[in-house]
């Protein structure tokens, strides 16, 4: 695997708060429709490149070509319950489908409702893509590896226990006190273990680290390291096959 993996992460996070900032100032602040830049910081695309960056030096590493990595176009998926989506990063050679990886972000203000669509959407994009699968959309291609990145603000809104109404019935409890980072970590760590996605990754980041590149994962099994080891092994795997 890639040596300076750290790096790159520390890197891919200057990015990501550098580009963002600057959509927002570009598509929004200068009108004074704050809601509209914030959104523009989203929608504007670019901000999480370094991320891509990284999967896609990862994959030639492992001994794939990188023209048989789509990351800029023909990127859609046949879906099961839909015609098709488009995803962040495709590996798709001579036929075969071989990973699958999205990469999202979320940061401050607001948490509550945006968490609630991130979570909707994650389980939504996995359990579409499986049974795409299942259903044979993919032939000949065996299982792919699906791959989860989230970039979470690092502030003390994101932080805070967040009450819960249980107007009717008890929530699980590792949700009761839970803060909305704690909720992300439940929430990917359970993907990962009821084997909806095959890696994922959480990194809490301040909106400083755009100068200093900080950045934190909650525990070692949603690490980028975990991560990017999982994705390698899947590619070498791959390509040792097909030097046979």
């Amino acid at each position: 695997m890639i040596d300076d993996l750290n790096d790159r992460v520390e890197q891919a996070i200057k990015l990501f708060w550098r580009v963002r900032a600057k959509q927002q100032k570009k598509q929004g602040a200068g009108s004074g429709a704050k809601d509209a830049g914030l959104r523009a910081a989203v929608t504007g695309g670019k901000h999480l490149d370094g991320f891509s960056d990284i999967c896609r030096a990862i994959l030639v590493d492992a001994g794939l070509d990188e023209a048989h990595i789509c990351w800029k176009s023909k990127k859609e998926l046949p879906g099961y319950y839909r015609a098709e989506k488009n995803w962040d990063l495709l590996v798709v050679v001579d036929g075969t489908l071989l990973a699958v990886i999205e990469f999202k972000a979320q940061v401050g203000p607001s948490f509550g409702n945006n968490f609630n669509n991130r979570t909707e959407e994650a389980l939504g994009n996995a359990t579409d893509l499986w049974a795409a699968y299942r259903e044979g959309a993919f032939k000949p291609s065996a299982r792919p590896w699906l791959g989860y990145v989230f970039i979470l603000e690092d502030c003390p809104r994101s932080q805070a226990p967040v009450r819960l109404k249980q107007p009717h019935f008890q929530a699980f409890p590792e949700f009761v006190g839970a803060s909305y980072a704690k909720r992300y970590e439940i929430l990917l760590t359970k993907l990962l273990r009821e084997r909806l996605y095959d890696g994922a990754s959480l990194l809490l980041t301040p909106r400083a680290a755009g100068r200093k590149c900080k950045f934190h994962c909650p525990s070692e099994e949603l690490s980028f390291t975990t991560f990017a080891a999982g994705l390698s092994a899947h590619a070498m795997a791959f390509a040792n096959r097909s030097k046979t």
